[in-house]
């Protein structure tokens, strides 16, 4: 399908953005390749996304291309091995797996958007990441004009991102998950889950448990697309949570105990490297952003700090506005820089 001056703001979750001077929409992988080809030999601006759950658009739209993925299909292969189209909805394939006794990927229930994004984010939540369940990642190369297959270490996953992040040269047409065959989910490693199904981290559960309690969790912090509840108009979670080096780490803690007092302890996990991951929600909050923080006609989610929402007909730059609020905020309170986990269309934080 090909259509001009189609508002992009009915194709984000954010309910945001202006039109895109050009539309296609492609229902196969050859009408994929087809529409990018096109778009890099007229030279224009090109913008590929599928469910728009992780775009920030201008408010002036898209001056080039925007194709928008909506490729299906999912194929069962040996060894409990999927194949997934890059446009098929993520939601629906996880739900299919926990239903048909495939587990690795049953804590990622409730997250919105297509399979094609899943790779370039690392999307993870509740101790899952994709990376760890992902075998091959299929693409449409722009530079070489040839598609290509990358493996799991090829791909360079690190936390919310992969080698994918932040170039536009690869189209992904379809990605390979490895999944086991089991009743039950995989240890579950996060602490708020655990609590949550009454088990001990790295305890294994019903698959349909793990599920279910995932979709509670979500659900209380807004994260399941609801037409009904205005919190869920948002991009998920703006901002990632930082990770900091050993002298990062140091000054917040020193931070924390000039402004909230000695002893103050705040999330803290282990990475690799001899760093450190801490919380952005904690970090906002702290600094003196409370859930449903309000400027103008957007908010912070009343569910979740992370999440900023759209619940009133507000516009990108009303977003923006309140973003930099909290990043600014943030920075003077605590020294830590926010990074926008959401990708930015013609606009910059």
């Amino acid at each position: 399908m090909l259509a001009e001056q189609v508002d992009l703001a009915g194709y984000t979750t954010l309910r945001l953005g202006g039109p895109a001077r050009r539309f296609v929409e492609a229902a196969t992988q050859e009408e994929l390749i087809a529409a990018v080809r096109a778009a890099d030999q007229s030279g224009e601006p090109l913008l590929v996304f599928g469910g728009g759950s992780n775009l920030v658009v201008a408010d002036d739209g898209f001056t080039g291309t925007a194709v928008h993925v909506a490729t299906r299909g999912v194929e069962v292969l040996p060894e409990g091995r999927v194949r997934v189209q890059a446009g098929e909805e993520w939601e629906p394939f996880v739900a299919r797996c926990v239903e048909e006794g495939l587990s690795g990927v049953e804590c990622l229930s409730g997250i919105p958007g297509r399979v094609g994004a899943t790779p370039i984010q690392n999307v993870g939540a509740y101790g899952q990441d994709v990376s760890e369940t992902i075998t091959e990642v299929r693409v449409y190369d722009r530079a070489t004009g040839e598609t290509a297959v990358f493996d799991a270490a090829a791909c360079g996953f690190v936390y919310r991102g992969s080698v994918f992040k932040g170039s536009d040269r690869h189209v992904v047409l379809d990605v390979t998950f490895a999944l086991e065959r089991a009743k039950e989910s995989r240890p579950i490693r996060y602490a708020e889950l655990a609590g949550r199904l009454g088990v001990a981290v790295g305890s294994r559960v019903p698959l349909r448990e793990a599920r279910d309690a995932v979709l509670e969790l979500r659900r209380g912090k807004g994260m399941v697309l609801d037409p009904a509840d205005p919190d869920t108009r948002s991009a998920g979670s703006f901002f990632t949570n930082p990770i900091l080096d050993a002298t990062g780490l140091a000054d917040l803690e020193r931070r924390v105990a000039e402004r909230l007092g000695p002893g103050v302890a705040f999330p803290r996990y282990p990475e690799t490297g001899g760093r450190t991951k801490t919380s952005a929600a904690w970090l906002i909050d702290r600094a003196g952003f409370a859930k449903g923080h309000t400027r103008g006609p957007v908010r912070i989610s009343t569910k979740h700090t992370l999440a900023l929402t759209n619940p009133d007909g507000g516009r990108t730059e009303d977003l923006l506005a309140l973003a930099r609020e909290v990043r600014d905020g943030v920075r003077a309170a605590f020294g830590v820089e926010l990074v926008n986990e959401p990708v930015l269309v013609g606009v910059t934080l």
